[in-house]
């Protein structure tokens, strides 16, 4: 009797899956492109206070993570090349909107466009990974596609930048909306469904999958465990770019400094992802949140730094802000723990998806971020307003204080006194999200072991 075959490892996958990636760069371009400056847009062009900011971000931030979880399902009846279709449309329109009217109103209904189409983009590429890869090959694809995902947001970030200081920050919805458009071509010129001709499931049968999915108690915890992870990882685009600019000046460069957390990914998701190909994946997810809460730890060292150096650290022939420094290390530590978390965490969502529902389960592996985003930005608006104000609401006196602190002549006003206690905070959560996943694999692996 012949040996079932056994998959072969491999890193060659079928041409749609290569389409798939190429228009997964172009969104992400346009997304993080827009996403790293748009608490500074809102703020300063639209006239939102840090508080206001926080929110209205932070339900857009959510939202388009908590929309996929509809979404995902209705791209399964409709198919995947229709769903992409009218998601780079919404977004083509959105980011052209957001970045042509400063009005409160007009920002808002803009946002609501790119997160409806985003939320149809996220469980579609992610769905046609699964669909391209089988159990033996399937972190290998996702390892792959997020390399693309940061290749794409290393590219819109490092455009923001200069967007941002030679032309003003509403050029940076341009240029996204410029992005979104290169890949409605690109679905419309080159991506075709690869589903089978099985009959696609009606209303009652996508309701029963998604409270299916809804009643798999262990991936509920799981989700709300690793948002623990992506509260941290938010304030790259809540809380850094404020911060970094309101703390060392406006030659400050925010859009380069989130730059590290895709580099490191791009540089070392593949061979972190290859070196625990044999751990469980809850383990994978481990050693990132036992990462997590020393990043935001390392970024709040800055005031150490700078009682040795002052406010230039010599490295070579430059001298850089201490608070350059450290967001640099706790940035790439960032980076470094996302490594070992999201290939895993989106192979572990994609094996709990019966066969024909995994847009609807890839869209719900998104919740985390949704409740991670939520959280984190409302936080994140209220932190700064207490530890790191805007500078323009501060008395006339304060000001004049501030202005000369930037130019290295006194020091910064008493309102900027703990503005490094911002960090303090996310490293606790980061701390409660570490010993839950240490909690939920004990009970985990107990009840595996009681029921075998």
């Amino acid at each position: 009797m012949d040996k079932q075959a056994t998959p072969a490892m491999t890193w060659r996958f079928p041409r749609f899956f290569w389409i798939a990636n190429g228009v997964e760069l172009f969104e992400r371009a346009a997304y993080y492109g827009m996403f790293i400056a748009l608490t500074l847009y809102l703020t300063r062009e639209v006239g939102f206070t840090d508080i206001e900011t926080g929110w209205v971000s932070a339900f857009f931030a959510a939202l388009i993570y908590l929309a996929p979880t509809f979404t995902g399902a209705l791209a399964d009846r409709i198919g995947f090349r229709n769903a992409l279709i009218a998601a780079f449309t919404l977004l083509t329109g959105g980011y052209f909107l957001l970045g042509l009217l400063q009005i409160k109103a007009t920002a808002i209904a803009a946002l609501f466009l790119i997160l409806l189409g985003g939320s149809f983009v996220k469980p579609v590429i992610t769905g046609t990974v699964a669909k391209a890869s089988d159990g033996a090959n399937r972190a290998r694809a996702y390892s792959l596609f997020y390399q693309v995902v940061n290749i794409g947001a290393f590219l819109g970030k490092t455009v923001a930048k200069p967007l941002r200081t030679e032309l003003g920050l509403k050029y940076i919805n341009f240029y996204s909306a410029a992005m979104a458009f290169v890949a409605l071509l690109l679905v419309m010129l080159f991506y075709h469904n690869m589903e089978s001709a099985q009959k696609r499931s009606d209303l009652r049968e996508t309701w029963k999958g998604f409270l299916a999915a809804l009643s798999n108690g262990r991936f509920m915890l799981l989700i709300l465990i690793t948002a623990g992870f992506w509260v941290i990882q938010g304030q790259l685009y809540a809380s850094m770019p404020k911060y970094a600019l309101r703390m060392i000046g406006e030659h400050a460069a925010p859009e380069w400094l989130a730059n590290i957390n895709p580099l490191m990914v791009v540089i070392f998701v593949v061979p972190i992802t290859h070196l625990v190909r044999k751990l469980q994946p809850v383990n994978s997810i481990a050693i990132a949140l036992a990462l997590i809460p020393l990043s935001a730890l390392t970024i709040s060292a800055s005031p150490l730094l700078e009682r040795f150096f002052g406010d230039a650290v010599p490295i070579g022939p430059v001298a850089l802000h201490p608070i350059t420094i450290m967001l640099s290390l706790g940035i790439a530590l960032q980076g470094f723990a996302e490594c070992f978390l999201s290939p895993r965490y989106l192979e572990y969502a994609s094996k709990q998806a019966p066969v024909g529902k995994e847009g609807l389960y890839m869209g719900f592996s998104h919740l985390n971020v949704f409740v991670a985003w939520l959280v984190g930005f409302i936080a994140s608006g209220y932190l700064l307003n207490s530890f790191c104000p805007d500078p323009a609401t501060l008395p006339k006196l304060a000001q004049d204080q501030y202005r000369a602190a930037l130019a290295g002549q006194v020091p910064m006003p008493d309102a900027y006194a703990h503005a490094h206690y911002i960090w303090f905070v996310f490293a606790g959560v980061g701390v409660v999200a570490f010993l839950s996943l240490l909690l939920f694999r004990w009970i985990t692996g107990r009840n595996d072991r009681q029921q075998a």
